[in-house]
């Protein structure tokens, strides 16, 4: 087999393996906002907190950056910096869509070829877009979204009882250094 084949391979059996958790899918509250607007929602959001995943291992200054194209899809751009904010770049770019516009808060990224993840909006400020929490199918992923690098500590707290009503772990939840953010440290994982 070609190297080429081989690592698709991988990758494919790695998406798989990630998509499946120990965690029972009944116990995390995965419904989504009935309304998004989609223009308001593009632009640059800043990540407050996440749970740790392989992708974005010991990145600090990480932006999600959403554009609208003219087909309805969605141009997506997440960066970040390795251990600091002056660290090396890193970048990944995606896509998303709507499968079924009548749930506008659940969506499909998806970062290599034809691999499509779950993107839920949990929760959104409906009023002035100011933040969002995001979750996926599976209970391993979980999101906290700000369009400021720094977000208030009262919201901040307001958000982590409402994903712990959801069912979330959030023994798991690391903030994420943002520039201002002066609580937040990339965890420098022994693995690389």
């Amino acid at each position: 087999m070609k190297k080429t084949a081989v690592t698709l391979m991988l990758v494919a059996l790695f998406l798989f393996v990630n998509c499946q958790s120990n965690i029972p899918q009944a116990m995390i509250d995965k419904t989504t906002v009935r309304n998004v607007d989609l223009n308001r929602y593009m632009g640059t959001w800043y990540e407050i907190a996440r749970f740790p995943h392989s992708f974005e291992k010991n990145l600090a200054g990480v932006t999600a950056t959403y554009t609208l194209r003219d087909n309805g899809m969605i141009d997506v751009m997440n960066q970040g910096y390795l251990y600091t904010l002056d660290g090396k770049h890193k970048k990944a770019k995606g896509k998303a869509k709507i499968p079924d516009p009548a749930e506008p808060g659940r969506l499909k990224v998806s970062f290599f070829l034809f691999f499509y993840a779950d993107y839920l909006i949990l929760e959104l400020d409906q009023e002035n877009y100011q933040w969002v929490m995001i979750g996926s199918s599976s209970p391993d992923y979980f999101w906290i979204l700000c369009r400021e690098p720094v977000m208030d500590d009262e919201l901040y707290r307001e958000l982590l009882r409402i994903a712990e009503r959801r069912g979330y772990d959030l023994s798991r939840l690391q903030k994420v250094l943002q520039p201002g953010a002066a609580d937040a440290h990339p965890r420098r994982d022994s693995n690389p």
